[in-house]
């Protein structure tokens, strides 16, 4: 590379959202840093990928950026009302309980019920709104500026060619270009699409359309109603506007020999729930046209070189049936703001840092693809996704059968999204669980059902680190390893690890968790449940941290079916350590 001062200390090429999270988190930690994103539209422009997960909010606060997608009152996302499979019968897949979500006005803080909801977003006011906020912290944003050319030498890039003729120079190179993948195709990365996800999607704008449900003040379920081809999407956008699509596999439609338009239209026939909400409402492309992209879902075999960094939809994509695709831009582009703000602080652990970057966000955005093909193998017989399922667990190193494979995937196979917290790709265990028991046609046991006495199993394990994202700083937690599970030594996981090396009885550990939520409910706190702790120990017990065996002279621990709402008072923690004189239960 060239001794010459480069231009920029961060160049990201891109500004959609996750260029402008990469852009203004480094921006908030290390003001010192000369950030540009280039940006080859006008902004705002329309986009598809509309809806968003809870984790997105998240990251929004931490940006500084939440209060003005409030402002912009777009529709509040608490869930979704599928049909799926073989069942035509409307049910709910909720992130906080429609009957206690309460009406407050807007906008609202980030807060309370807040935080446990997400947005659906009129994507040209949402893109165009965070490009200008990353302006605001400082980014240099140059909007129609493309990449003609990547210069590069080896594994390192030198600059970037521009269509005004210029070679930009920086210090760190982020690659948020979304499918388009610039850098990545440029630097020869090769990205894998999986076979069972190689699907179409049209879809259209419409103008007047209704709100099956609204929930609260500005509340609203997102609709995915199956097909025998595929599957439909109608997400409320705004009072009146919705965004209407279809997925179908590509050899369907290839075989088909119709317009995407008329095979659109067919399937909104086929379905009357989008239909009586299209009745009054009018296509904005007219009746010849619809947006659409193929092949979309993949993962990029490697995320990081020498000094570049791949993120966002050019690092991978999974299927848009759980709505992740913006919590994955988003998620990813938030680690690669810590990545660089970690190496810039300290540049001696370049290798871990870049490392644990590749594996933890592949791994990620593979555990959604992962997901995605359960809900697709879920369509038919439930025998080819318990084989299915049996040979995921297999790759991670555990002999389990169909069943308790599945119920392992559930419920702690995709726990890595936090350090501290057991979860389900971008799901709690609890809404995992409750796809169990929709998938598998009846209410699913825990692993930890039935067992009172619990003992910590670290045999055979190492002690490693991992890290965590807090406040711009990669914080080094210990854990133990043993093979391709991890158990980390940091919140709910830390907690319920140095608890059983007090105890290994479930009445002094509800004990212990009642008097920790009394003081949290004290303090004014309501982000405490007994059930999410229950969750954590039945993830660490599927993976082998934790043994569980029944004393008959002790009480007896009945999980069933947790809905993980929110231990909201003292009276409500009580009554929850009440249970535990007894036969235990939650639900």
């Amino acid at each position: 590379m060239s001794d010459q001062t480069p231009d920029f200390d961060v160049a990201i090429i891109g500004g959609g959202p996750a260029g402008t999270t990469v852009a203004t988190l480094l921006r908030k930690y290390n003001p010192g840093l000369s950030v540009l994103i280039l940006e080859k539209e006008k902004f705002p422009r329309e986009h598809v990928g509309e809806s968003q997960l809870p984790l997105v909010s998240h990251i929004l606060a931490e940006m500084g950026v939440w209060e003005k997608v409030e402002a912009a009152n777009f529709p509040i996302k608490l869930g979704v009302s599928y049909t799926w499979g073989q069942v035509n019968e409307p049910w709910e897949f909720d992130f906080f309980p429609a009957e206690e979500f309460t009406d407050e006005p807007r906008p609202a803080s980030y807060a309370g019920q807040r935080q446990h909801t997400a947005f659906q977003v009129e994507r040209a006011e949402y893109d165009n709104i965070l490009l200008r906020h990353a302006e605001e912290m400082g980014a240099t944003v140059r909007e129609e500026t493309s990449v003609k050319e990547v210069l590069r030498e080896d594994d390192t890039i030198t600059g970037l060619k521009l269509n005004t003729d210029e070679t930009i120079t920086a210090r760190h190179y982020v690659d948020a270009s979304g499918h388009v993948g610039l850098l990545r195709r440029a630097m020869g990365v090769e990205s894998e699409a999986p076979k069972e996800l190689r699907n179409v999607a049209f879809w259209d704008y419409w103008d007047n359309a209704k709100w099956k449900v609204e929930i609260g003040v500005g509340g609203t379920r997102v609709y995915v109603r199956s097909l025998p081809f595929g599957w439909i999407w109608f997400i409320p956008l705004g009072p009146s506007r919705a965004s209407v699509g279809l997925i179908c596999p590509s050899d369907y439609y290839k075989e088909r020999g119709i317009s995407p338009r008329e095979l659109y239209d067919e399937a909104l026939e086929l379905q009357p729930d989008i239909k009586a909400l299209l009745a009054d409402a009018k296509s904005e492309l007219g009746n010849d046209k619809v947006h659409s992209i193929k092949n979309w879902s993949h993962l990029s075999s490697r995320l990081v070189g020498e000094n570049w960094w791949l993120c966002g939809e050019s690092a991978g994509f999974a299927d848009p049936i759980l709505a992740a695709g913006m919590t994955l831009a988003h998620s990813s582009a938030r680690e690669t703001a810590y990545s660089i703000l970690d190496i810039e602080s300290d540049p001696g652990d370049m290798k871990w840092v870049k490392h644990r970057y590749d594996t933890k966000n592949r791994d990620n955005i593979n555990q959604h693809i992962r997901f995605a093909k359960y809900w697709y193998a879920s369509n038919g017989q439930f025998t080819d996704l318990q084989d299915h399922c049996t040979s995921i667990a297999k790759e991670a190193g555990l002999k389990l059968s169909p069943k308790d494979a599945w119920r392992w995937l559930s419920q702690g196979g995709f726990a890595t999204e936090f350090a501290g917290t057991a979860s389900l790709g971008s799901f709690s265990l609890n809404s995992g669980r409750h796809l169990v028991d929709r998938f598998l046609g009846g209410e699913q046991k825990m692993k930890i059902d039935g067992n009172n006495v619990f003992k910590l199993n670290i045999r055979g394990a190492k002690e490693d680190v991992i890290g965590d994202l807090h406040d711009g700083k990669i914080v080094r937690v210990p854990c133990y390893r043993r093979g391709n599970s991890v158990l980390p030594l940091a919140g709910q996981y830390g907690e319920l690890v140095e608890m059983l090396k007090q105890t290994s009885d479930i009445d002094k550990i509800l004990a212990y968790l009642n008097s920790k939520i009394s003081g949290a409910v004290a303090a004014g706190s309501e982000s405490l449940s007994i059930s999410s702790y229950m969750q954590t120990l039945d993830a660490m017990m599927i993976q082998g941290w934790v043994t569980g065996k029944l004393d008959k002279r002790k009480p007896q621990i009945q999980i069933g079916s947790i809905t993980g709402r929110l231990i909201r008072s003292e009276h409500a923690a009580k009554d929850a350590l009440t249970k535990a004189k007894g036969s235990i239960k939650f639900n």
